[in-house]
């Protein structure tokens, strides 16, 4: 699957580009018709711990999937989407596979 990482206010470092590629990748073991993923992960200047916003937007033929998380941690940021994101694409699944 093909990601597009764009970090804001903020270079992104080869780790977390690396574990962000892993984790979207399981999703295709429930879903395998996922055409790309774009991450953005983004600072906000705030006080507070949690100023780190990862969205993540998942095309699959014929619809996407928004999921934007607030952490401390962008890895945070990404488990909890991706887990939603596999959630959403279960739900799909069993759509898809009711009308054959």
């Amino acid at each position: 699957m093909k990601v597009n990482l764009q970090s804001v206010n903020f270079n992104v470092d080869q780790k977390l580009v690396n574990f962000t590629q892993t984790k979207l990748d399981k999703l295709e073991t429930h879903f395998n018709r996922i055409i790309h993923a774009d991450v953005f992960l983004k600072v906000m200047n705030t006080s507070s711990k949690e100023n780190k916003i990862t969205e993540i937007l998942l095309s699959v033929p014929g619809d996407e999937f928004m999921i934007k998380k607030i952490n401390k941690s962008f890895e945070e940021g990404v488990d909890e989407c991706v887990s939603s994101l596999e959630r959403q694409l279960r739900k799909r699944k069993e759509k898809l596979n009711a009308h054959v």
